[in-house]
């Protein structure tokens, strides 16, 4: 979304799923960052051995593509919890109540469609590399360092498999809101305004002296 935005809770069973799955996706989203870091300090370890000692890190574009996957599917469902994702709101921003509310069901409807899709054929990619049979059970590894793919693949349905189930909270919530007309639900991303933000902004700056 273009703007900041918040997620309600209460004491419904929705909410308590959402908050339960939470935990999960800020994991994940840690691992995330864990692998931009340690691909940092990867990158200082090779550019300093190749200018100093005239010995790059081994394989660092092989690690490179293998962290790859971690950093940009394992923070996707945190992400989509606090409506973070880039979209336009031009259209969105001028709607109220259930014709909101209907238009947000109906585009994470077609989103969740699409996830469970990349879901079974990421599971397929995985699948076709990993064989407990061969050698670090992969039947394909990188071509510099031989360093094993399933574990990356894998990633990938895993981190898919999880924004499907924020998806389907947030289907329950978009549907809840639309059927009982409700302002402000539960367990979905709402758009804050712009004085909306300054005040969360203020509370914040008391929260922390």
């Amino acid at each position: 979304m273009a703007g900041s935005s918040t997620v309600l809770e209460d004491s419904s069973l929705l909410s308590r799923l959402d908050r339960a799955l939470v935990p999960l996706e800020r994991f994940f989203a840690l691992l995330s960052g864990l692998a931009v870091f340690v691909l940092m300090c990867l990158a200082v370890y090779s550019v300093t051995g190749r200018k100093f000692f005239n010995a790059p890190l081994p394989g660092y574009v092989d690690l490179i593509e293998a962290a790859m996957p971690f950093i940009a599917f394992l923070g996707i469902a945190y992400v989509q919890r606090n409506g973070g994702h880039i979209r336009m709101d031009i259209v969105v921003g001028s709607l109220k109540g259930r014709a909101l509310w209907l238009f947000e069901l109906i585009s994470t409807l077609l989103i969740l469609l699409l996830i469970v899709m990349l879901v079974w054929g990421s599971w397929a990619h995985f699948d076709r590399s990993f064989d407990l049979s061969r050698p670090l059970w992969s039947r394909d590894s990188s071509i510099d360092i031989g360093l094993p793919i399933w574990p990356s693949k894998l990633v990938v349905p895993v981190a898919f498999a999880v924004l499907v189930l924020r998806l389907l909270l947030q289907i329950w919530g978009y549907g809840r809101a639309l059927v009982l007309g409700l302002d402000r639900p539960v367990a979905v991303p709402l758009i804050q305004s712009i004085e909306e933000q300054a005040r969360a902004e203020a509370e914040a700056l008391e929260e922390d002296a």
